[in-house]
């Protein structure tokens, strides 16, 4: 669990307790417990006290991403509630991931307590390649999947992507009065530089740019929101990132940088990569190190970098995803638990 672990206001702990359910332990994903740690920051372990009970939070992005044995063994059940936002780079997947191939081989129960997906009705980008994967992308899926987690965890266990994936007791508790089609706006902010809606939105294309030196306003009051650099040629826009909780020593930290607003535009159910192509060409004379070293791990390919170098265009690099991306929604159909959207 972390923050998002609610129903209406009351956290999944304290109702688990108001049941006399015993907690024996909490584990947290990236960003921790509350939700507010930097992202790529080790989290600690801590404690939790409730009623003078203390029940130890045991991190899951700390010195190791995989929960030992020792700190599962004489469980009963684990259960996974956490608010995903529906693109392959977001690691409570992974999280969650490495907790079950963890309760596969100990034959400890696994129930996922659904949630919808902010970024279903619609399923693009390059599906990742096996040879790159990382904890950034641990799935044979594209970069939208369009799936809930509870949907990702019986795929997980139906294509054998866990060992002793037939061992693992598996259950998922169905989201109420949601489908593919449906619309869904977070209550909670699902990791610190995902404030609102339309950053959510964004966040799958937006995320490209991340391996490569354009800013994406970390360090603004509008993450997510907005594309800019400093010898970007429109200069009608721009911001200057800033040291904030949320992100330290941002990109392009007190420089001023010229781009695109994106805050109000309605968003289209499309990976965007018209604008990482445009940056591309009007950047790479002045910034040879456009694409940085670990570019291909967000991508899940080595492919697209090289396309946009060799001015492929945009309908040709979609074209490339096309066999993969039939393959596996196919594929995702034997997995829906909710009507889907086409």
């Amino acid at each position: 669990v972390n923050h998002s672990s609610t129903v209406r206001s009351t956290h999944l702990i304290d109702t688990l307790i108001s049941k006399n359910i015993n907690i024996k332990k909490i584990f947290s994903p990236e960003h921790g417990f509350t939700g507010k740690i930097e992202r790529g920051k080790t989290v600690n372990e801590d404690t939790l006290i409730i009623d003078e009970k203390i029940i130890p939070i045991v991190s899951m992005y700390g010195k190791t991403r995989i929960p030992s044995k020792e700190s599962i063994k004489g469980l009963d059940i684990i259960i996974f509630d956490i608010q995903d936002v529906g693109a392959r780079f977001y690691t409570y997947i992974s999280a969650m991931h490495n907790m079950m191939n963890v309760c596969a081989e100990l034959g400890i129960s696994f129930l996922v307590l659904d949630r919808p997906n902010p970024n279903s009705g619609y399923i693009d980008g390059p599906v990742l390649e096996m040879e790159y994967q990382s904890y950034i992308g641990m799935h044979e899926i594209p970069i939208v999947h369009a799936l809930t987690v509870g949907e990702l965890a019986k795929m997980i266990k139906g294509e054998k992507w866990i060992e002793n994936s037939e061992k693992l007791k598996l259950e998922v508790i169905k989201i109420d009065n949601w489908d593919h089609s449906k619309e869904y706006k977070l209550p909670i902010r699902p990791s610190p530089n995902l404030p609102n809606q339309q950053s959510i939105l964004l966040y799958p294309s937006l995320c490209l740019f991340e391996q490569t030196t354009v800013s994406i306003g970390r360090g603004t009051t509008f993450p997510f929101q907005v594309i800019g650099h400093p010898n970007y040629d429109n200069k009608s826009f721009s911001f200057t990132p800033f040291s904030v909780v949320e992100e330290r020593k941002p990109k392009h930290e007190g420089s001023e940088s010229f781009g695109i607003d994106l805050r109000k535009i309605k968003v289209k159910k499309e990976l965007n990569i018209k604008f990482l192509i445009d940056f591309y060409n009007k950047l790479k004379n002045t910034d040879s190190d456009f694409f940085g070293k670990y570019f291909y791990r967000i991508a899940g390919n080595k492919k697209l970098e090289n396309q946009i170098k060799d001015g492929i265009s945009e309908k040709e690099i979609r074209s490339s995803w096309e066999i993969k991306l039939s393959q596996y929604k196919a594929k995702r159909k034997k997995y829906l638990l909710y009507k889907d959207f086409e």
